[in-house]
């Protein structure tokens, strides 16, 4: 077998229909249009906004309003009394000591922000990319540390 040997499949290609060519065509007089009335005519159904009267879609629609980020950075939450019922005195939190301990999955996975709800009772040493205010007042108060880590950049 020769390349100029080869050819499509029998069926697999079909010449394109003629419409409006006359009736012994097949396709003539109305060309498959039907008869009289917008879908006739040419250039019908293009305007996505025209239903006839009805209100258009895109107005029955619920603003969007704003934008999306594509900047945003997603942190996983953890709250102080969280960090007191499952971290001994002395520990050190971490993104990998959380993926230990069951808080999250991948510690590579989001940045972690340690949020002020609860109280503590041990000194930790936390080594976290965010913390409030709050709760690095609290997290002193107890006698631990607080190190802030570098945002990575997005995967």
């Amino acid at each position: 077998m020769k390349l100029h040997d080869l050819k499509p499949n029998t069926g697999a290609k079909r010449s394109r229909k003629r419409v409006g060519r006359g009736i012994s065509a097949g396709q003539g007089k109305t060309a498959g249009r039907g008869t009289k009335g917008q879908g006739a005519r040419r250039g019908s159904g293009g305007a996505l906004y025209r239903e006839g009267g009805n209100l258009p879609f895109v107005r029955k629609l619920p603003f969007k309003r704003g934008f999306t980020n594509i900047n945003r950075v997603e942190y996983f939450e953890v709250n102080l009394d969280q960090l007191d019922n499952r971290f001994d005195a002395g520990a050190e939190v971490s993104p990998e000591s959380l993926a230990a301990a069951g808080f999250m999955k991948d510690p590579a996975d989001m940045p972690v922000v340690v949020l002020g709800r609860g109280e503590v009772s041990k000194a930790l040493t936390l080594r976290v990319h965010r913390i409030t205010k709050s709760a690095t007042a609290k997290i002193e108060a107890a006698g631990g540390s607080v190190e802030r880590l570098p945002l990575q950049g997005k995967k």
